[in-house]
């Protein structure tokens, strides 16, 4: 899901040539599955379009190539932590700690909850922020 918020967002900003979004699981489990239905159906009921996302592992080259791995949770960081190569963990960091007083907010997995508007809501918060840091750093 942030995935595609994400993108649509770079894109109405016009950054799309230089920003660069991609989205990695820190486990195998559902490797080659498209989104989770509900998550889908969240992302349509909001306009956009998940069609061709599938999930797929994070490797050792997205952690050289990225500049930044945002992540929802502790789990996951924890996770990213582990696997990260060490020259690269200072690029992990977590969804909210863009927010002054949220830093320590985490944005729960809905494949847990099943509560997907939450998770787009949060999102909805959170990933403006990101973008507004990363259109500065461009300029």
């Amino acid at each position: 899901m942030a995935e595609v918020m994400f993108r649509h967002m770079v894109q109405q900003a016009g950054l799309s040539n230089k920003i660069q979004i991609d989205s990695a699981a820190t486990s195998s489990e559902e490797e080659g599955n498209p989104p989770h239905p509900g998550a889908q159906k969240t992302m349509r009921h909001h306009g956009l379009d998940p069609t061709g996302l599938v999930s797929r592992p994070i490797t050792t080259a997205d952690f050289h190539s990225a500049d930044y791995i945002i992540c929802m949770d502790r789990m996951n960081e924890e996770n990213l932590l582990r696997m990260a190569p060490p020259q690269d963990r200072h690029k992990i960091h977590r969804a909210y700690e863009i927010i002054p007083g949220k830093e320590d907010s985490v944005i729960p997995d809905p494949w847990y909850t099943h509560r997907f508007e939450d998770t787009y809501h949060s999102l909805a918060e959170v990933l403006p922020e990101w973008l507004n840091k990363f259109q500065k750093e461009l300029q």
